[in-house]
């Protein structure tokens, strides 16, 4: 009985080892709010007051960024206007009358932080700032982010210059999804068109520190405290880890990472053009028609999910000719440990062409006959 007793006491110390490397327990967090979230699909991984309003100092940037690239040209020339130079804190040294790239400017923003830059985007683009601000308020309740006020493009302090970690990861998945901007974040060094000031080198220490490191966004004021918008991509899955007023920002954004690829890995539930079922054709050249989905679904998982994987199908039971190519004619829902987590269409996999008047009538003569 004692060497049970033993056995069993080893085993649970084991069991506990094995639990700290694989970061079953909470993570030990120094932010007021944090959150990790999956880019291909929005999946939550973790999340700490994820929807407490809070400054986010010049995280602020990630939407002036979007905003930047969804309605501007970056190669457009644009000429510094007074209101742009000598704003304060982080700054590119912009003088009246220079004129720079709009893709020039955008480097400088994200990687040097220049307020001034926000402010020459926020002009050339809105015409003033306050449009251009309002761009990025309509932006952000587009995508959710409601608990998210924008007051400026830069993230100096203001009482009603707000967001949360939660709103702040759709703004960032979002931005992820532009060529233009993961270019930019992921860049360490940008050399600017210009003669003096022109060699911008990246304040994200993310790219050098973390392996797989891609982005995103530094931030600081003393009323916001660091804020830190990090990404990194590893086996075919990108992470983004926020954590807001955090004086260990770099080393918790990390360890949420770490939590991240260590506990989830990418799961195939469904491949694009994967067979459904056939359903029958009424008046069509064929009997039937194969039911294919539209597009593959990959989910970030822990292994011990996978059991928990529901699979809804809705189809009609026949389907009346001419049918198109790819025509929408059903859902798949997918329900991840009993909730809703994704929605997909149901297409044809070819097209099938009406029968003929001619075949119609002998195939109703044919039916008469046989009765």
């Amino acid at each position: 009985m004692k060497r049970y007793r033993k056995l069993l006491f080893v085993a649970i110390i084991l069991i506990l080892l094995s639990s700290h490397n694989s970061y079953c327990e909470p993570i030990e967090l120094n932010a007021k709010s944090s959150i990790l979230m999956e880019v291909n699909t929005g999946r939550i991984l973790f999340s700490y007051n994820p929807h407490i309003k809070l400054p986010m100092a010049s995280t602020t940037k990630i939407m002036t960024a979007l905003i930047a690239i969804e309605y501007g040209n970056l190669d457009d020339i644009v000429t510094i206007k007074k209101n742009s130079v000598g704003i304060e804190g982080s700054s590119i040294y912009l003088k009246e009358g220079e004129t720079l790239t709009l893709r020039d400017l955008l480097y400088g923003l994200m990687l040097r932080s220049g307020n001034d830059a926000a402010m020459a985007i926020a002009e050339h683009i809105g015409g003033t700032v306050d449009n251009f601000v309002k761009l990025m308020n309509e932006k952000a309740k587009e995508l959710g982010a409601i608990n998210t006020n924008f007051t400026n493009p830069h993230g100096l302090h203001d009482a009603n210059h707000y967001t949360t970690a939660y709103d702040l990861a759709l703004i960032t998945r979002e931005a992820l999804k532009k060529k233009e901007f993961r270019d930019i974040v992921k860049s360490k060094l940008w050399i600017a068109d210009r003669d003096i000031n022109k060699y911008f080198y990246n304040k994200n220490k993310t790219l050098w520190q973390y392996e797989g490191g891609d982005g995103v966004k530094t931030g600081y004021t003393k009323r916001a405290g660091r804020c830190l918008v990090s990404s990194a991509t590893k086996n075919g899955m990108q992470l983004i880890a926020i954590v807001l007023d955090d004086y260990s920002w770099f080393n918790d954004c990390y360890k949420l990472l770490d939590y991240g690829f260590s506990l989830f890995k990418p799961k195939v539930v469904f491949n694009k053009g994967q067979f459904i079922k056939n359903v029958e054709v009424i008046n069509g050249n064929k009997e039937k028609i194969p039911i294919v989905t539209n597009k593959e679904l990959i989910i970030p998982m822990k292994d011990s999910e996978i059991e928990n994987i529901k699979v809804k199908i809705e189809l009609p039971e026949k389907i009346y000719a001419p049918i198109e190519k790819n025509q929408k004619v059903g859902k798949i829902r997918i329900y991840l440990n009993g909730k809703l987590f994704a929605v997909n269409d149901l297409v044809t996999k070819y097209r099938i062409e009406e029968k003929s008047i001619f075949v119609k009538i002998t195939d109703y003569l044919r039916k008469i006959l046989n009765n």
